[in-house]
C-alpha cells in the first residue's frame, strides 16, 4: 500500500533503510535513550551549581575528575593491570588531543553556556554538533553530502534561529553572541568525536580504555589551566556547588558508558543510537521547566527550537547512513 508520504520519504531513505531503524532489539533503544535522559538532567545540576556560586572551569574540572575516577575503577575491575598493552604512541596522541580539545575545551564552553543562556537553550544548541561533524567529514574525509544531510542542515539552522528569537533561557537575559559558547562546545565535541573514532578504528584499543584515556587527558589539561590561571575560582567556590557538579560528573560517566555499550551491540548502528541520544535537549527542556523556574524560563519558542534542532540533527546523522545503507 502506497501512503501519501511515500513520494517524499523514498528519495531520502529506501524502504530497507527505514525498516532497519525499527528492527533493532529493545535493549539498543533503551541504552540509547539512557544517555539522552542523563544528559538531559545533567545541565539542570550544572545550572544549580552555577547559581550556588560555581564557575565554568571549576564545573568542568569537577565533572572530569569524577568521571575519570569512575572509568579508572571500572577499567581495573575489568582488566586488572593488563592495560593498554597494544597502545602505540600515535594512538595515545590521538586520544590525548581528543581529550584536550573535545573534552576539556568543550566542557569549559558548555558550562559557560549554561551560565549565560541557561540549561535549556544551551543543551539545544549543543545538539548542532552533527553540523560541525558533517563539515569535518566533507572537508577532511572527502565524504559526500546526501539530500537528507542537506535538508537536516537547513532544519538545524532554522532551529537555531528560532532559539535566538525565543526570548527564553536564563532569566537575566542573554545576547545572541552568547550562543557562541554552546556552538563552540558543539564544534569542539565534533572534533573530539572524529579523533576518537579514528583512534578506535585504527587501533585495538577498546571503548573503555579509549574513554579513560580521553577523560584523563582532559583532567590533566583542565587541572593545569585551573592551577595556573583559575586557582581562586576553582578552590574558593562554595561547597554546595561542588556537590552539584559532582552529581553531574556521575551522570556523565553513566551516560557515556551506556552510549558505548549501545554502540558495541551488533545492532547498535549510529543511525539508530545517535539520533536517540541526541534527544537530550527535549529532556532538558522538560526538567528546566519544572526544576529551574526560579532561574530560567522555558518559552514556546525554546520548546519549538529544541524540537526543530533535534529533528535537524537526526537528519544530518541519518544522511550518511541512508546513502550507504544504515
Amino acid at each position: 500500500m502506497v501512503g501519501p508520504l511515500s513520494g517524499i520519504v523514498t528519495p531520502l531513505w529506501g524502504t530497507s533503510e527505514l525498516s532497519s531503524l525499527f528492527s533493532a532489539p529493545p535493549e539498543v533503544y533503551l541504552l540509547a535513550l539512557v544517555p539522552a535522559l542523563l544528559w538531559g538532567f545533567s545541565p539542570v545540576l550544572s545550572k544549580r551549581g552555577m547559581s550556588e556560586g560555581g564557575d565554568a572551569v571549576q564545573a568542568a574540572l569537577v565533572v572530569v575528575t569524577v568521571d575519570s575516577a569512575i572509568y579508572w575503577l571500572l577499567l581495573f575491575f575489568r582488566q586488572g593491570f593488563d592495560l593498554f598493552a597494544d597502545l602505540s604512541l600515535a594512538t595515545l596522541g590521538v586520544f590525548v588531543v581528543a581529550g584536550a580539545v573535545g573534552t576539556a575545551l568543550g566542557r569549559i564552553a558548555v558550562f559557560n553556556g549554561v551560565e549565560r543562556v541557561g540549561a535549556s537553550v544551551n543543551s539545544a544548541v549543543i545538539s548542532a554538533r552533527p553540523l560541525f561533524a558533517t563539515a569535518l567529514a566533507v572537508g577532511f574525509l572527502g565524504e559526500s553530502v546526501t539530500l537528507t544531510t542537506g535538508v537536516g542542515v537547513v532544519v538545524l539552522v532554522a532551529g537555531l534561529v528560532v532559539l535566538t528569537l525565543a526570548k527564553g533561557g536564563d532569566l537575566r537575559g542573554w545576547q545572541p553572541r552568547d550562543l557562541l559558547f554552546p556552538l563552540g562546545a558543539a564544534a569542539f565535541f565534533a572534533v573530539g568525536n572524529v579523533l576518537r573514532r579514528y583512534g578506535l578504528t585504527t587501533s585495538p584499543t577498546n571503548a573503555l580504555e579509549a574513554v579513560t584515556l580521553n577523560e584523563t587527558a582532559a583532567l590533566v589539561a583542565l587541572a593545569a589551566y585551573a592551577l595556573t590561571r583559575h586557582r581562586d575560582a576553582v578552590f574558593g567556590s562554595p561547597t554546595r556547588s561542588y556537590l552539584y557538579f559532582a552529581g553531574s560528573g556521575v551522570l556523565t560517566a553513566a551516560a557515556l558508558l551506556s552510549l558505548f555499550t549501545a554502540f558495541s551491540l551488533p545492532a547498535g548502528d549510529v543511525a539508530i543510537v545517535d539520533p536517540l541520544a541526541a534527544t537530550a535537549p527535549l529532556f532538558t527542556t522538560v526538567f528546566s521547566y519544572f526544576l529551574l523556574s526560579d532561574l530560567e524560563t522555558v518559552t514556546k519558542g525554546v520548546v519549538v527550537g529544541a524540537v526543530v534542532i533535534v529533528v535537524g540533527a537526526a537528519l544530518v546523522t541519518l544522511g550518511p547512513g541512508a546513502a550507504a545503507g544504515v
